[in-house]
């Protein structure tokens, strides 16, 4: 294996399928199912997921609300999401543990850096929920924080489509996929994949982010291996 090491970043609005909203039971199985073959492949597996399938901090805050109220409902947002995952991963036989960066001690574990890392080395798949515990940042920016703090070998972005374009594919037929980016080149180009904190704090610590189609069976081993999926965002 290329990657011995890696997080894995799903947008909340991934859960809910074509449904569009709340969490598809059929969506979830799959995840788990593509989560547990990296699992049984003895890849240390993290997650970090998103909340928007039920709460997004920014889009509350433009109707009037609080934004640190409307950005702590979203963080509530993605530990109901995280429940979710672990559940339809334990039900698999996969250990699991999800770690909160709000303490909530009698639903999940509290973030502790080395207890995550101590998680990793037992192969236990670890859910980090909640974001950063802060207001005004994103669960992209918690992906690149969570990965550099346990030493991540690589941070794969899940998305809906098989790599990054210079266009938005669906709306554009003629759209061209990049294989390759440099950090500074998405930056400069203001390509949406992840904010731009994000990109800097992988930029600053050389942690590669891979973008990807995780719906497309096979495609989460196959970038573990080392082929050639996807966009691969480097330094």
């Amino acid at each position: 294996m290329k990657y011995k090491r890696i997080l894995l970043k799903l947008s909340g609005e991934a859960l809910s399928g074509d449904q569009g909203y709340g969490i598809n039971g059929e969506v979830l199985d799959q995840i788990s199912d593509e989560v547990m073959t990296l699992n049984e492949m003895g890849v240390e597996v993290a997650i970090v997921i998103g909340g928007g399938n039920i709460h997004r901090g920014v889009a509350g805050a433009t109707k009037g609300m609080d934004r640190t109220t409307s950005d702590h409902m979203g963080m509530l947002a993605t530990i109901i999401n995280s429940l979710a995952l672990q559940d339809a991963l334990e039900r698999k036989g996969v250990y699991t543990r999800v770690l909160s960066a709000i303490k909530m001690q009698e639903i999940c574990e509290p973030y502790i850096r080395r207890r995550a890392v101590r998680h990793l080395e037992k192969k236990r798949v670890i859910i980090f929920a909640a974001g950063t515990g802060n207001p005004y940042f994103t669960t992209d920016t918690a992906a690149a924080l969570r990965a550099n703090e346990i030493d991540a070998d690589l941070i794969m972005k899940a998305t809906k489509v098989d790599g990054i374009y210079d266009k938005d594919p669906v709306l554009h037929k003629d759209a061209v996929k990049f294989d390759e980016l440099k950090y500074i080149e998405v930056l400069n180009r203001g390509i949406k994949v992840m904010d731009s904190a994000a990109i800097s704090l992988c930029m600053d610590n050389d942690i590669e982010i891979r973008v990807f189609n995780m719906f497309e069976k096979g495609n989460i081993q196959k970038v573990v291996i080392g082929e050639q999926i996807g966009t691969k965002v480097v330094k």
